[in-house]
């Protein structure tokens, strides 16, 4: 499958779309037929998806505190997908007033709507780009973003991962993000599980050929991912693990951890 498929078309409303299916799971309005039909049919065989990506929100929310109480001043919200409130800028303003917020998607779509709504406060900014290019991201974040990568930094990866191929060579984008990382940088992502129930992962074939099409992998995989990073406890598991104990296992399992480069 060719990069160019994979890409979102803005002004084609019958194609899926990702970040529309995760509105949607959200409670958001921007959603096309297209999109409903999978989340719905994903919906009817895993009744608590929802859930699942409720868990995934409030892990980035705990990751960027434990950031900002750190004293990390800058964050990257690669894939933010179409805003929703609260969002990382509203988390990490409270604990610091003056921290820089960039939120990076290569959707137009998703683009604009951040563009829109999450630029109008302070040290606030969107960014059309994509991680599969992370020379070029990186260029962007310094010269049009004003990250200064000398001091710490943040990132979120939540749920993005798994819409790069195997090909794209994910583990790849990732040390290229470290390498610039400075000590004290944090990184956190979720990641989509092998251990899901297979008729979760039958579910997921309907998004081959689409810029939803995802690659569920096994947790010795993820921790790959954070190479380079020092672990967090408890390291990667399933991402309500993160949050407290006594919440539910799921079919869908969706991995998270937190690194923080030494």
């Amino acid at each position: 499958m060719s990069e160019n498929n994979r890409m979102p078309q803005p002004f084609n409303l019958d194609q899926m779309n990702s970040a529309r299916v995760y509105d949607y799971l959200l409670g958001g309005k921007d959603s096309r037929e297209s999109d409903i039909e999978l989340a719905n049919e994903m919906l009817s065989r895993t009744p608590e998806l929802k859930t699942v990506v409720w868990f995934c929100r409030s892990f980035m929310f705990k990751a960027v505190e434990m950031a900002a109480e750190a004293g990390v001043r800058q964050f990257i919200d690669l894939g933010s997908g179409i805003p929703s409130s609260p969002n990382v800028h509203e988390v990490v303003q409270k604990i610091q007033p003056s921290a820089r917020v960039v939120y990076v998607d290569y959707d137009p779509v998703v683009y604009a709507h951040c563009n829109a709504l999450l630029t109008k406060p302070d040290g606030v900014t969107a960014l059309l780009g994509d991680v599969r290019r992370p020379s070029d991201l990186l260029d962007q974040l310094k010269n049009d973003s004003q990250i200064d990568f000398n001091e710490p930094v943040a990132i979120t990866a939540i749920g993005v991962l798994h819409y790069v191929m195997d090909n794209e060579h994910p583990a790849d984008i990732v040390a290229a993000f470290r390498d610039a990382m400075a000590p004290g940088s944090y990184l956190a992502i979720t990641h989509g599980s092998l251990d899901s129930s297979p008729e979760i992962l039958q579910v997921l074939e309907a998004t081959k050929g689409s810029s939803a099409q995802v690659t569920f992998r096994t947790t010795a995989q993820t921790e790959a991912f954070v190479t380079g990073f020092e672990l967090l406890e408890p390291g990667v598991v399933p991402v309500q693990e993160w949050l407290r104990p006594g919440l539910p296992e799921t079919r869908m399992v969706m991995l998270g951890t937190i690194g923080r480069k030494r």
